[in-house]
C-alpha cells in the first residue's frame, strides 16, 4: 500500500485523539479518553508503517506540519478559539515549509 496513505491515516488518527484530549477533561470522561488512546496508538502504528518508505525526517515533518494545522482549524471551529491574523501568517509559513520540502527538497522520497 502507498506509504502516503499510511501517513494519511496516521495524521487522521492524531488529530481526532489531539481534539478529543480536550474533551477528555483530564481523562475524567471515559469515551474522550478512550478515543484518545485509540488514536494515538492508531498515529503511531500508521505512521511507522510510513517510516518503511519514507525518510523519518520528512515524515514527520509532514505529520506533525498537517497536525498543527488541522488541530488549529478544529479548536477554532469546535472550542471557539481565537485566531489573529499573525496565527494565520504562521499556519501558512508552516504549509509553506511542508510544501517546500515535499517538493523542492532532494532528501523528500518522490
Amino acid at each position: 500500500m502507498n506509504p502516503w496513505i499510511f501517513l494519511s491515516i496516521a495524521i487522521i488518527a492524531e488529530v481526532i485523539a489531539t481534539s478529543a484530549l480536550k474533551a477528555s477533561d483530564g481523562f475524567s470522561n471515559t469515551l474522550p479518553a478512550t478515543i484518545v488512546i485509540v488514536g494515538y496508538g492508531a498515529a503511531f502504528y500508521f505512521l511507522s508503517l510510513t517510516l518503511k518508505a519514507i525518510p523519518v525526517g520528512i515524515a514527520y515533518a509532514v505529520w506533525s506540519g498537517a497536525g498543527i494545522v488541522l488541530v488549529t482549524a478544529i479548536a477554532w471551529i469546535l472550542y471557539g478559539q481565537k485566531l489573529d491574523v499573525w496565527a494565520f501568517v504562521g499556519i501558512g509559513l508552516i504549509v509553506s515549509g511542508v510544501a517546500v520540502l515535499n517538493l523542492l527538497s532532494k532528501v523528500s522520497a518522490h
